[in-house]
């Protein structure tokens, strides 16, 4: 809990960037600095929890191995250190049962902080963008085809112009020149995956970027492009009797971190407290460190707002279940894939945070092999610098 050890220190403590972690590594010739002190002029405060427990567990590094340390020897290292209660239980944190109480009880929170107005006041979500809302209207239209989807996209021409330059990507590899939604839909990408793609970059553009993020987090849209396509390749290579909707997937990947946007929105005085959480707890996943924060996490926020849109069902429980890999309720196939893709870049260094294990249950209930699944993120790893351009494009 950075904020109750900066109380107990009386300091504003950051975490060293990346960077800076590389440089103190590497002057002690060592890829990773241990989870014990290096260097004794550096203030050292223990949790007072570790030095009554039996044996711990180091990790090292990124191997994925830990080092036994008896309590003796580790009472040893930390004998210069002070102690202190700073820590919390991540036994503590469960999945809210009532999301929309939830957003009301965190906001409630803030009421009592000086925060005078109602729910709906606080929030003040944009509506949803227009373009957007027609696309939604044409996605239940049974009647509506390629010119239908390529007139509406083309009326919006910043909306156009990022559907063709996403389908002319090296990515796709399409033979000849995309000059038109139009191609892009009949020549690379096909009705569905457009349809949905158009919804998401419309989406995307509702909300302005967070001019300051966490320290060594992937950028907004190289997350969105990447779990976008992991989710593509996931699907493609399941069964064809299991498959789910390819543009929903896609979709889903497209939103699946639009939450940070939402709550960098909707709450920025507490944001910065939140990056700077993120920063000192890398080992922590994200939404845990929202909750103890804040009460509510950016999935929870983002799939209340897609409903409040009308956005497809799917995407709802995609977004608002992908750290739960154990959900069985409703279109749970599409919030494990998510949790799957998320878990695939993070086990390749393309996007921010702990790495988990995917269980063999979880291929399973998904027609996957282990090895279906690492030949689509090798790919992605392949294709990463292309996959970035299509990012950079998207932020012009």
């Amino acid at each position: 809990d950075l904020t109750r050890l900066c109380e107990l220190k009386g300091r504003n403590l950051e975490a060293i960037t990346p960077e800076e972690y590389e440089q103190m590594a590497r002057s002690h010739g060592l890829d990773h600095l241990p989870d014990f002190p290096l260097n004794d002029s550096l203030p050292l405060v223990v949790e007072k929890r570790l030095k009554v427990a039996g044996d711990l567990y180091l990790e090292m590094g990124n191997s994925g191995y830990f080092l036994k340390l008896p309590q003796t020897e580790f009472a040893k290292l930390v004998a210069n250190g002070s102690e202190a209660d700073f820590c919390v239980e991540l036994d503590d944190f469960t999945p809210n049962t009532d999301d929309r109480m939830a957003i009301e009880s965190s906001v409630k929170r803030f009421t009592q902080l000086r925060i005078k107005r109602r729910l709906e006041e606080t929030l003040e979500m944009p509506p949803l963008p227009e373009t957007a809302e027609k696309i939604i209207q044409l996605r239940i239209d049974p009647d509506a085809g390629v010119g239908e989807l390529a007139e509406l996209v083309e009326k919006d021409p910043s909306l156009a112009a990022q559907v063709v330059s996403w389908a002319s990507s090296p990515y796709y590899a399409a033979p000849g020149a995309i000059r038109s939604v139009h191609d892009a839909v009949v020549r690379v990408l096909g009705f569905d995956l457009v349809i949905n793609l158009a919804l998401g970059l419309a989406l995307g553009r509702t909300l302005e970027l967070p001019k300051e993020g966490p320290h060594g987090v992937t950028p907004f849209w190289d997350q969105s492009v990447y779990c976008a396509v992991t989710m593509e390749g996931l699907v493609k290579a399941m069964p064809s009797e299991r498959r789910p909707s390819l543009g929903l997937a896609y979709l889903s990947g497209l939103l699946s971190n639009y939450g940070y946007l939402v709550l960098a929105h909707i709450f920025p005085p507490y944001f910065k407290v939140i990056c700077r959480s993120i920063e000192a707890n890398t080992h922590v996943n994200p939404h845990l460190i929202e909750q103890h924060v804040l009460g509510i996490d950016r999935e929870t926020l983002a799939s209340q707002l897609m409903d409040c849109w009308s956005m497809p069902e799917e995407v709802i429980q995609a977004l608002r279940w992908q750290n739960y890999p154990g959900y069985q309720g409703d279109y749970n196939l599409y919030a494990r894939l998510l949790y799957v893709s998320n878990q695939l870049l993070r086990s390749v260094g393309l996007i921010h945070g702990p790495v988990l294990p995917i269980s063999d249950r979880i291929f399973e209930e998904l027609g996957l092999e282990q090895e279906d699944a690492l030949h689509v993120i090798n790919h992605v790893v392949a294709m990463k610098d292309e996959l970035r351009q299509m990012a950079r494009n998207l932020e012009g």
